[in-house]
């Protein structure tokens, strides 16, 4: 069956949008933050400026994008790496998250590191985290270690608490690359046992009342 017309404008917008996520990440990537700009992006892609407004309102609508990409990718390099073990399932996650950030530190300051202040068109901030697969899967994971009776609590706490951990380490090295840390993944992997250890040590408690699912 032959597609309609609209499916086929759909289909064509769809693929615009992904080739301009795709040229903010290397932007971002090449210039960082600053080298972010509407004109710039348009430029990459060879389309007028007033085309990229038409997907995007304003550098905080490509921010978002970016990281919603970001977290689909991340997603996908989590999910690539099963394991028995479930602990070793969340290491897994702590790990790419890591790789992800240190392998990018443009993109990580870019995409992590910039406040958000609204949320995207036509979406919540609480509807964008429902939908992020990276944090869906380190719930998932985060679930599993409970099952199996190695941590205990509320699961999106223990997510949230372990990302915590994870972000603020990946930033301090990215931001104080000089710091003798020592090696940056063995010191990420020192980051992610302590936090590990500190949270088998409790019953973690909810973050809200009541307790909120991702």
């Amino acid at each position: 069956m032959e597609p309609t017309a609209q499916e086929r404008r759909d289909r064509q917008k769809a693929e615009l949008r992904a080739r301009l996520v795709a040229a903010a990440h290397e932007l971002v990537q090449e210039e960082g933050y600053d080298g972010l700009t509407i004109r710039k992006l348009a430029k990459r892609v060879g389309y007028a400026p007033m085309s990229v407004y038409s997907y995007f309102a304003d550098k905080q609508d490509i921010l978002l994008a970016l990281a919603e990409d970001a977290f689909a990718t991340l997603a996908r390099r989590i999910e690539s790496q099963p394991s028995d073990d479930p602990v070793e399932a969340l290491r897994v996650v702590m790990r790419e998250y890591a790789a992800f950030g240190l392998g990018n530190p443009n993109e990580y300051r870019t995409v992590f590191m910039t406040e958000k202040t609204r949320p995207p068109e036509g979406k919540t901030f609480e509807e964008m985290e429902a939908d992020n697969p990276a944090m869906k899967a380190l719930i998932d994971r985060v679930e599993a270690c409970i099952a199996a009776g190695k941590l205990k609590g509320a699961p999106y706490a223990i997510a949230n608490m372990l990302w915590a951990v994870g972000h603020g380490t990946i930033s301090l090295l990215i931001t104080f690359p000089f710091h003798p840390f020592g090696d940056p993944q063995a010191f990420v992997q020192r980051m992610c046992d302590l936090a590990l250890a500190g949270l088998t040590a409790q019953d973690v408690a909810p973050l809200t009342d009541p307790p909120t699912r991702c």
